[in-house]
């Protein structure tokens, strides 16, 4: 008797094709950190391009994909892979004053993925209208304030003003630059395809 197990998948290409995905987003992620300069606004907090990857990780990957390669990416940190701003890693790093943004990427990038692809599957990123796309934005990095503000604030030890202008406010400048590039991307993709 034999059995034939050239038709059994075991995992499908749909997963095996998203986790590929996943896993590069997390590591662009990565290298995002590395792209950081001082904030003259808040010099204690660097400005990265990682909010630029929370934006193309829910863009490209959608809402469960999105999140889940924050995730990996926060979990890679965690583990000792140096991919948090400065290079840094370990657990320590979620318990500090920036603790709280790098908590709020996978559920940034799950909103994105959310609000720009909807509930039917994966829309194409170049089909999505520009306020779409923007506004989607708009409410990740309301997320990724809305975890990141309070944890500043309360390992800092400043008046809630301060945290607002230190660590979201003086932020805004960097985040519209980073929408405009997340669009760029998206939008140079339809220019290649035409």
């Amino acid at each position: 008797m034999s059995t034939a197990t050239d038709s059994v998948d075991l995992v499908g290409d749909d997963v095996v094709g998203n986790l590929v995905r996943a896993a590069l987003l997390a590591a662009l992620m990565g290298a995002f950190a590395f792209v950081s300069f001082p904030n003259p606004l808040n010099p204690a907090v660097p400005v990265t391009a990682q909010v630029l990857g929370v934006f193309l990780a829910g863009i490209y990957l959608g809402p469960a994909w999105g999140g889940f390669a924050m995730a990996l990416y926060v979990l890679a940190g965690v583990l000792g892979a140096p991919v948090f701003s400065g290079a840094s890693a370990g657990l320590g790093q979620l318990f500090g004053p920036t603790g709280g943004y790098l908590l709020s990427y996978p559920f940034a990038a799950a909103l994105i993925g959310a609000l720009i692809h909807g509930t039917d599957g994966l829309a194409d990123p170049e089909s999505v209208s520009l306020p779409r796309l923007v506004a989607a934005m708009a409410a990740g990095t309301v997320v990724i304030y809305g975890f990141g503000i309070p944890v500043y604030w309360y390992y800092l030890d400043t008046n809630l003003v301060a945290a607002v202008v230190g660590a979201g406010l003086a932020f805004v400048p960097a985040e519209l630059v980073k929408m405009a590039a997340a669009v760029g991307i998206v939008r140079s993709e339809e220019v290649q395809a035409t």
